[in-house]
């Protein structure tokens, strides 16, 4: 009886241990796995063509999203700045990243009804 108590206590420990670091990681994912350089516009550019590296724009996109792209920035802005979406419709365009841990990924950038910078996020395919 006395095994199986430490064996369930062991076990909810575990598990809540389990549980933390899985809710930080994911809470950091998009620093971790997409914030490795700082944002460059040529070589954003020069990305599309580029079939060396699967995850072709990812390592660019956190800095993009926390230091670049401005709430309220203008759409014309922000198309000069990163060319052709890969998506665009009307309140929303898409810039495709690549490959990135085995998963497609954009940078998906919002828009409200004066084609201001409402937020972007990182989606997955």
């Amino acid at each position: 009886m006395k095994f199986i108590n430490w064996a369930a206590l062991a076990f909810s420990a575990f598990t809540l241990l389990l549980t933390i670091v899985f809710f930080s990681w994911w809470a950091m994912k998009d620093r971790l796995v997409f914030g490795s350089e700082k944002f460059d516009q040529v070589q954003w550019m020069q990305a599309t063509a580029s079939l060396q590296t699967d995850c072709k724009r990812g390592d660019m996109a956190y800095d993009l999203q926390q230091h670049i792209l401005a709430k309220g920035s203008p759409k014309e802005m922000i198309a000069i700045l990163l060319g052709r979406p890969s998506y665009e419709d009307s309140n929303s365009v898409e810039y495709d990243l690549g490959q990135c841990m085995h998963v497609y990924h954009g940078l998906l950038i919002f828009f409200d009804e004066n084609n201001r910078l409402i937020n972007s996020r990182i989606s997955s395919h």
